[in-house]
């Protein structure tokens, strides 16, 4: 019996939703999706079958410590991506640090503004793994 069918939502703690949205919508190109009012500032994205869930955090809450340096062994989400050169490009414009394994390999690592690690994984190379 199959009890996970498929991922729903990942959730990330932000401490500025705007800023994060700036990373996520703005940079990733992720559309926002209606969400509920929790009471708590927050986003919901769409992100192909699944969706971010961005949630501000409350004063003196204890959440996840992002690692302390760029580092593809950390928990991390994976995002597909269509052009690989385009989109390092694109990173790089905004200034941000970039862990490239180079186009034949087709994966990179970034960091959204709250440190938490994101991988985008080329769908060209992917496929034929």
């Amino acid at each position: 019996m199959t009890i996970a069918r498929s991922v729903n939502h990942i959730s990330f703690p932000v401490r500025d939703v705007a800023r994060a949205l700036g990373f996520y919508r703005d940079l990733l190109g992720l559309e926002t999706v209606p969400r509920p009012d929790f009471g708590i500032d927050g986003a919901w994205l769409s992100a192909g079958n699944a969706q971010i869930h961005l949630i501000a955090m409350l004063d003196g809450m204890q959440v996840d410590t992002p690692p302390p340096t760029l580092n593809p062994a950390a928990s991390h989400l994976a995002f597909t991506i269509d052009d690989y050169a385009a989109t390092l490009a694109r990173l790089q414009a905004a200034s941000l640090e970039v862990l490239p394994a180079g186009p034949e390999v087709g994966q990179m690592w970034v960091r959204d503004p709250d440190g938490h690690v994101i991988e985008l994984i080329d769908a060209a190379v992917a496929a034929r793994r």
